[in-house]
């Protein structure tokens, strides 16, 4: 991809957690939308001058990559579309199935099994939860699907992950980050992220811009208005110290990323 169009394009996760940040954008800049996992090769390809990557995957690649302040994909205890799903107790599953289209998800329930002493067949499959729960006694959803699935079948949900994070550490959990190549000069980033956090601040502050973010998420879910008006109240965007730290607890706790997180500025 060109240069010039690299340098218009932001990255997008295709799902509800970051409409706060990216509503109207697209009269802006150049949207690119795809699951959070493959962001990551985006941004390492310039496909994209930023992007909210999953948090495992910036500890995979932080030689190449650095982060920007203040906002992310955090929860503070009970995320709600970070779920294990059956129907048995956790610790009476023999396997779990685990999707392909995460990494934080994924690194951070092999954290909290390991907590637990518990030691089921993991199994990497593809995010369907018929399929997954054909082949295993508990499945790991992310997203949307996971709120979907949830709303249809609440009596399956067996684990938030948010939940269960802040109950082992006291500390919130911040699953996804904005990460850019570090190549990628500083203006340009500060000009992206000034955009999305003025996105952030008027969500925040505008009971107008948070009606229209509602209604957009409506637009593109199955989900109900009082269901995602919680799930904004459930996932955060603006990090946070208190997020910084649980951030860098992830990291080198989960990820043996002893350097923690390294931000642009």
């Amino acid at each position: 991809m060109k240069r010039s169009m690299w340098m218009n394009t932001i990255g997008r996760v295709a799902f509800l957690n970051c409409d706060p940040l990216f509503y109207d954008l697209d009269k802006q800049w150049e949207v690119l939308a795809a699951p959070p996992a493959w962001l990551t090769g985006h941004v390492l390809r310039r496909d994209c001058i930023l992007a909210p990557i999953p948090a495992a995957d910036y500890a995979r690649h932080a030689d190449e990559l650095v982060l920007l302040p203040d906002i992310g994909i955090c929860s503070r205890g009970e995320v709600g579309s970070v779920l294990v799903f059956g129907n048995t107790s956790l610790e009476n599953m023999n396997s779990i199935a685990l999707p392909t289209d995460s990494a934080t998800s994924v690194q951070l329930l092999k954290y909290l099994l390991k907590e637990r002493n518990l030691e089921p067949h993991l199994e990497l499959m593809g995010p369907d939860l018929t399929t997954m729960l054909e082949e295993c006694d508990g499945a790991l959803l992310i997203g949307d699907r996971a709120l979907e699935e949830a709303k249809k079948n609440p009596e399956s949900v067996q684990l938030d992950l948010g939940t269960d994070w802040l109950q082992f550490t006291q500390k919130p959990m911040v699953f996804g980050v904005f990460a850019a190549r570090k190549d990628t000069p500083i203006d340009s980033l500060r000009t992206a992220q000034g955009i999305l956090t003025e996105n952030l601040r008027l969500f925040e502050q505008d009971s107008m811009q948070r009606e229209k973010v509602i209604q957009w998420a409506l637009s593109r879910s199955d989900l109900d208005y009082e269901r995602l008006d919680r799930y904004f109240g459930e996932v955060f965007n603006r990090m946070d110290n208190e997020h910084l730290s649980g951030l860098n607890e992830f990291l080198i706790k989960a990820c043996g990323l002893q350097s923690g997180a390294e931000f642009a500025w």
